[in-house]
């Protein structure tokens, strides 16, 4: 018979990042028991950055993008709150979600990505939209380009962002709207974050997308984007994918902060915290600083695991050592892919290929899961079991306690007395 064991610690997942996907999946091969999770998210899916190029170039479905956080939380025994959390009591040790009481944690970690929207531009707001949040993003590239090959609206496409992100957008959106204008738009006179800007550019000629470095917007319209020079640039779906900015919620609390990301220590603990961690684009490593990219959210994944154990059971941490270079695939539209790895590059048609197989391994990840064998009971449990355990007391009050108390006395009545007084 499985052993039951009593809940005394509250663990909070804050967003659905890639890294508590990968926490929540690796929570249910090892749990720990005694800790109630729970999971909060502004809905029931996580799109998964690595083939958001692949879905806007219509190589997979949306099903094929999203990350269904429903079967991994029911997988991890967590509960899951569709709800977007807005303010975090690091004192009350509770987080606020609108039209929900706060929700209490004793160990909490944040890991709720970044967005790319520019409210500062004149017009943004109206008249564009940012590359992420990625689900609305996804929402709304679908309307439009749907509305597009039907030759409802002109094919004129803007990308606020010369970086990877923008370059394989463009590339992305070119391939799914053919003979759209594709314009990327960057204040640096070139792609910035590649070893290989010659082989982006040569690409993007190749689909008709055009280069426009050194600029300055002055304003975003319906139908065209202006410079401060007075030149327009045609764009009924302006996409702004230039740089991360975090949520502003998070410059409301009292959370650690450089530039708005959250600073936490080497083993993923928000500074100042021992019951607090954070992963994910959302958090600023102080120590090992490194660029915004997926693959330390994935890497992090297990470190992040073993420490929220350690805090819920009186254990130390250990530090997460980040890599100091990373494979880049990048897209080109197409099923087509360019490596690169520090200052090499190489393309090749099968690059697509190993890129595909990179993403489907990770996504199987993440649907793949089978029920667990509860095993043997457990040897570690969360801080508060053993007190709740007495094993030198019955482990029920008696049978008496299973009716009311009305119902006891009034039975008791009709039997002889004893002639016991005490």
């Amino acid at each position: 018979m499985k052993t039951q064991i009593p809940l005394t610690r509250d663990l909070l997942f804050i967003g659905g990042g890639h890294a508590h996907a990968l926490v929540l999946r690796l929570w249910g091969m090892d749990p720990l028991p005694g800790v109630r999770i729970t999971l909060i998210n502004p809905g029931p899916t996580a799109p998964y950055s690595g083939m958001l190029p692949g879905h806007v170039a219509g190589h997979y479905t949306r099903d094929e993008l999203d990350i269904d956080l429903v079967r991994v939380a029911r997988f991890a025994g967590a509960r899951l709150i569709d709800g977007a959390v807005d303010g975090i009591d690091l004192d009350a040790k509770t987080v606020s979600v609108p039209g929900r009481d706060p929700i209490p944690w004793d160990v909490a970690s944040i890991d709720i990505g970044i967005h790319s929207e520019m409210p500062d531009l004149p017009g943004f707001s109206q008249h564009a939209i940012g590359a992420k949040p990625l689900d609305r993003f996804a929402s709304e590239w679908r309307s439009y380009r749907k509305a597009a090959n039907a030759g409802e609206i002109a094919k004129e496409i803007a990308i606020i962002g010369g970086g990877i992100a923008g370059v394989e957008l463009s590339m992305a959106m070119a391939h799914a709207v053919p003979g759209a204008r594709v314009s990327v738009l960057d204040k640096a006179d070139d792609i910035t974050g590649t070893a290989a800007p010659a082989r982006l550019h040569r690409a993007m000629s190749d689909h008709g997308v055009t280069f426009h470095g050194g600029v300055e917007i002055d304003r975003i319209e319906a139908d065209q984007i202006v410079l401060d020079t007075g030149q327009t640039i045609p764009a009924t779906f302006t996409i702004g994918a230039a740089g991360a900015r975090p949520h502003p919620w998070v410059a409301k609390t009292k959370l650690p902060l450089e530039d708005g990301f959250i600073r936490v220590c080497p083993d993923l603990s928000v500074e100042g915290r021992d019951d607090l961690f954070g992963a994910g684009d959302c958090v600023l490593m102080t120590e090992t600083p490194r660029p915004k990219a997926g693959v330390y959210a994935v890497r992090s994944a297990p470190i992040l695991h073993a420490n929220l154990h350690a805090a819920l059971s009186g254990k130390p941490t250990k530090p997460f050592k980040p890599q100091g270079k990373y494979l880049k695939l990048i897209s080109l539209g197409g099923k087509d892919a360019l490596a690169e790895r520090g200052d090499n590059a190489l393309s090749h048609p099968l690059l697509w290929r190993w890129k595909d197989h990179i993403d489907r391994k990770f996504m199987r990840q993440l649907t793949d899961l089978r029920p667990m064998d509860p095993g043997p009971p457990p040897r570690d449990v969360a801080q508060g079991v053993g007190d709740e355990i007495d094993h030198t007391k019955p482990l029920c009050a008696g049978c008496g306690s299973k009716v009311s108390g009305t119902a006891l006395a009034s039975a008791l009545a009709d039997l002889p007395q004893t002639g016991r007084n005490d």
